[in-house]
C-alpha cells in the first residue's frame, strides 16, 4: 500500500492548540478544493509514491513524538487512514489536518482531527460535509479561516448552531494572511465574548510567508 507524498519535514507546529511544539509534517499530494486563499498549491499534483512503512520510517528519523498528516487533502487517498493508524501504533501523537469536505468517520480514534470548515470567502463553503460535525469529539479541533466580516458572522453562527465550543478541544479562528487585519477579528471576538481561540499562522512570521518545508 502506497501514498503519494509531497514532502516530509520537521518544523514547529504553526497552528492549533499544538502551536509552538516541534512537529514532523507529512504532506500528502492532491486536493479537490480550490480555496481562494490556498497557500499550498504546490501540493496539488507533485509528489512521489511511498510505501506506508517507508513513510513511518522517514518520520522516525527525526526523533520527534508529534506528527501531522496534512496536504493537499490527505483523506483523498484511501491509504491515509492506514498510515494514521500505523503512526498511532508506533507511539506518535498524531494530528490530521483535513478540509472537512471528506468523511472523517474512518479515521483512527487515537488521531486528533483538525477540521477546517470552509467559510464563504474560500469559494468552497458548499463543499463542507456537515455530517462530519456529529463525528467530532473532545480530541478534535475545528478551524475557520476568515477573510471578511461575513466569514466571521458565518463562523459565529456555525459555532452556536452546533455547540462546537462544548464539543471539541478548541474552536480556532484564523485570518487569511494579508487579506484581513488580525486586530479586526480579535475586536469582534471580544465584543461577542466568543468561546473560540484566535490564532495566527506562526510559521509565516518566523520565516518568509511563502517559504516551503517549514
Amino acid at each position: 500500500m502506497k501514498l503519494t507524498v509531497n514532502e516530509i519535514y520537521q518544523s514547529v507546529q504553526g497552528e492549533s492548540t499544538w502551536a509552538g511544539l516541534p512537529c514532523v509534517f507529512v504532506r500528502l499530494t492532491f486536493c479537490d478544493l480550490r480555496c481562494t486563499y490556498c497557500d499550498t498549491e504546490y501540493a496539488f499534483y507533485v509528489g512521489k509514491k511511498m510505501p506506508l512503512g517507508e513513510i513511518v520510517a522517514a518520520v522516525r528519523v527525526f526523533g520527534c513524538p508529534l506528527v501531522e498528516v496534512t496536504g493537499g487533502e490527505p483523506l483523498l487517498q484511501p491509504a491515509c487512514e492506514p498510515l494514521l493508524a500505523m503512526l498511532c501504533a508506533a507511539g506518535f501523537t498524531v494530528l490530521l489536518e483535513t478540509s472537512g469536505a471528506h468523511d472523517i468517520s474512518a479515521v483512527d480514534p487515537r488521531v486528533h482531527r483538525i477540521m477546517d470548515l470552509k467559510t464563504p470567502s474560500s469559494g468552497e463553503c458548499a463543499r463542507n460535509l456537515y455530517a462530519n460535525i456529529a463525528q467530532l469529539t473532545e480530541r478534535d479541533e475545528v478551524k475557520f479561516v476568515l477573510g471578511s466580516r461575513e466569514d466571521y458572522e458565518w463562523a459565529r453562527g456555525m459555532i452556536e448552531e452546533h455547540s462546537l465550543a462544548g464539543k471539541v478541544r478548541a474552536v480556532l479562528l484564523s485570518p487569511v494572511f494579508g487579506r484581513i487585519a488580525p486586530s479586526d477579528i480579535v475586536a469582534w471576538m471580544l465584543e461577542d465574548h466568543s468561546p473560540a481561540r484566535f490564532q495566527l499562522q506562526m510559521h509565516k512570521f518566523i520565516w518568509e510567508p511563502k517559504a516551503r518545508g517549514v
